[in-house]
C-alpha cells in the first residue's frame, strides 16, 4: 500500500505542477510544487508549494484557494484512478527557514 501511495503522490505532484503552470499566473513570482502527501484512504492530498519571492506566499495561497475548484476539476480529469483525493494547498517554508538560518550563520561568522 505504501508503494501505491508514493506513486499516487508523485503523479499528483506532477499533474498539479502542470495545472498550475497553465492555470495560475503570478506576476514577478514563481510557484514550485514541492510535495504531495496523500492520506492512506485517498480522500485528501496536501500539496506543499514554495513561492519565490517568499513575501508573495500569502497572496499566492489566496489565489490557489480561490482557484481550487478549477484546479480540482482539472486534476480529476487528468488522473485515471477511481477516487481522486481532495486537494489542499500549504506553503512550504523549508526554503525560507534555510535562508534565515544561513543568514544567521553568516552573521555569526562575520562577528
Amino acid at each position: 500500500m505504501k508503494n501505491r501511495i508514493e506513486r499516487i503522490n508523485k503523479l499528483i505532484r506532477e499533474k498539479i505542477a502542470e495545472i498550475l503552470l497553465k492555470e495560475v499566473f503570478i506576476e514577478n513570482g514563481l510557484i514550485t510544487v514541492q510535495s504531495a502527501d496523500t492520506t492512506k484512504d485517498l480522500k485528501y492530498t496536501k500539496i506543499k508549494v514554495s513561492v519565490i519571492p517568499f513575501e508573495k506566499s500569502g497572496k499566492v495561497l489566496k489565489i490557489l484557494e480561490r482557484n481550487l475548484p478549477n484546479i480540482q476539476k482539472e486534476l480529476n480529469s487528468a488522473i485515471k484512478i477511481k477516487f481522486v483525493p481532495k486537494v489542499k494547498f500549504e506553503i512550504d517554508v523549508t526554503e525560507e527557514n534555510a535562508d534565515r538560518i544561513e543568514k544567521i550563520l553568516r552573521m555569526i561568522k562575520n562577528n
